[in-house]
């Protein structure tokens, strides 16, 4: 009943902060805005700053909320000491990688080893400013959002093969091959989804893709519902495998790989592959929300209310499949990609494009 009632607070109080931040007249700042327009360099440095720090929010949010509901699924608490209900556990957590030594083995490749990290999260910073969180809540709205953040996404594989080859170590290396063939080739199914969707609307504008949602969600219009309503449960499994969430942890099995391709990692470097990790959970379960369920569109309340809600309810949903499904073998996972999802995929899209020629 306690973490109940504190994920309701908490659920609360950000529907009550985003109410307001949505409500706030913040035509004082036109001035500011017309600055930082103006200078096309300070404009996309401001833009970075904002969603890299919304990310790292995020971040703090989303592993107090894992913690908590594979609490509820296994019939325990979850963090309870630090703060009220354990709000501020990652709080401490945060603290406690900051503080932490950074350590290099001796006999790693350095300047991969540094560099890797970065090139994993920086991805999903781009990826962030062309999700809209509302129709006039987004960092950049791009003609070709949507094949933008599938290429920004893929960036991200260079880093890990790069922290598992850099560390000099046979599980990490064996880690970041698995996990970057794991990644390009549930990416593939994910692609051709997310084309289908591009090709029944129209267009590769994700805020455009949302408005033409305004009187029906994708995955619930008439004859649209046969396409994409498998093409979400494709897309949910296809995100699973990208995030190395179980069924499709492979690449960090502990009992196999140590830690997989961040074994010999610590500190800040290492929370850098968390909090991507945990980001490009948000945005894939945002980006499903964009593309099948009208993205932040609803009644009464504000359009970026209804859009986290939405994508906190996607991320709930994967939640619960990795606290409920037991890991594959990896000859299982990537025959499942090759033999039914790519199959399955191709033959909605075609579905789809004759739907959008008709």
């Amino acid at each position: 009943m306690g973490q109940f009632v504190a994920g309701v607070v908490v659920v609360l109080a950000l529907i009550g902060v985003a109410s307001i931040l949505a409500h706030i007249p913040w035509g004082f700042l036109s001035p500011v805005v017309a600055l930082i327009g103006g200078v096309p360099l300070l404009n996309a440095f401001v833009k970075a700053f904002f969603v890299a720090n919304f990310a790292a929010l995020i971040v703090l949010f989303l592993v107090w909320l894992e913690r908590k509901f594979a609490g509820w699924m296994q019939a325990r608490l979850g963090p309870m000491h630090v703060g009220w209900k354990g709000l501020a556990q990652t709080v401490a957590d945060a603290v406690k990688l900051l503080v932490k030594e950074d350590i290099i083995p001796s006999r790693a490749d350095r300047p991969l080893f540094v560099l890797a990290p970065y090139l994993v999260f920086v991805p999903t910073v781009l990826a962030f400013l062309a999700l809209p969180f509302s129709l006039t809540w987004v960092g950049y709205d791009l003609p070709l959002a949507a094949l933008y953040v599938i290429a920004v996404g893929s960036v991200a594989s260079l880093g890990i093969l790069a922290a598992g080859w850099g560390a000099n170590n046979k599980y990490s290396l064996l880690g970041g091959v698995r996990a970057v063939a794991q990644l390009l080739s549930y990416e593939i199914p994910m692609v051709i989804v997310v084309l289908t969707v591009v090709a029944l609307a129209g267009t590769m504008s994700l805020v455009e893709i949302v408005q033409l949602q305004a009187g029906l969600w994708n995955i619930v219009r008439w004859p649209h519902l046969v396409v994409l309503i498998p093409g979400f449960v494709i897309y949910l499994v296809c995100a699973l495998a990208e995030l190395n969430r179980a069924p499709f942890d492979l690449p960090e099995a502990e009992s196999e790989l140590v830690s997989g391709f961040h074994t010999e990692y610590s500190g800040m470097r290492f929370s850098f592959f968390f909090l991507a990790e945990f980001a490009n959970n948000f945005f894939s379960a945002g980006l499903a929300v964009v593309l099948f369920f009208g993205g932040s569109l609803g009644p009464w309340l504000p359009g970026p209310v209804w859009f986290t809600l939405k994508t906190v309810a996607v991320i709930l949903l994967m939640m619960w499949i990795r606290w409920t499904v037991p890991r594959l073998r990896i000859d299982q996972m990537m025959g499942f990609c090759w033999k039914v999802l790519v199959p399955a995929s191709l033959a909605l899209f075609c579905i789809g494009a004759i739907l959008a020629v008709l």
